[in-house]
């Protein structure tokens, strides 16, 4: 599994980095190995407002549906229309492949460094 040091995770398995102010969120390398080949991504649409610790989308895989939960509240400022063609990007680059942008960010769920959540991962594993 790949944990890159610069990230920040959260308990249900997305990654945050902070660009300008703005929050960009994935899925991290161990939620992409649990899930299979991911064959569809449900996103949210620009303007949307999330909040922390709550589904924003969901990502479909050959074995299940899983709910994306956001680490953050604020309001999505871009998607990854990528994946709308090419889930499986989620799958071939975790860290590489986003899935939204979020500005305006209020609140922040707890948030992991990489070393607490291989440790989490180890745990669940």
């Amino acid at each position: 599994m790949n944990y890159p040091i610069d990230l920040k995770y959260t308990k249900s398995h997305e990654w945050i980095k902070f660009e300008d102010g703005v929050a960009v969120v994935g899925i991290s390398d161990f939620a992409q190995d649990a899930l299979g080949d991911v064959v569809f991504v449900n996103l949210p649409a620009v303007g949307d407002e999330v909040t922390a610790g709550e589904s924003f989308g969901d990502v479909e895989s050959v074995k299940a549906v899983s709910d994306l939960v956001s680490p953050v509240s604020g309001v999505v400022c871009a998607i990854n229309e990528e994946l709308e063609d090419s889930p499986e990007c989620l799958n071939e680059d975790p860290y590489g492949a986003w899935i939204i942008k979020v500005e305006n960010v209020t609140e922040e769920e707890e948030l992991l460094d990489a070393a607490a959540y291989e440790a989490f991962c180890a745990e669940e594993g």
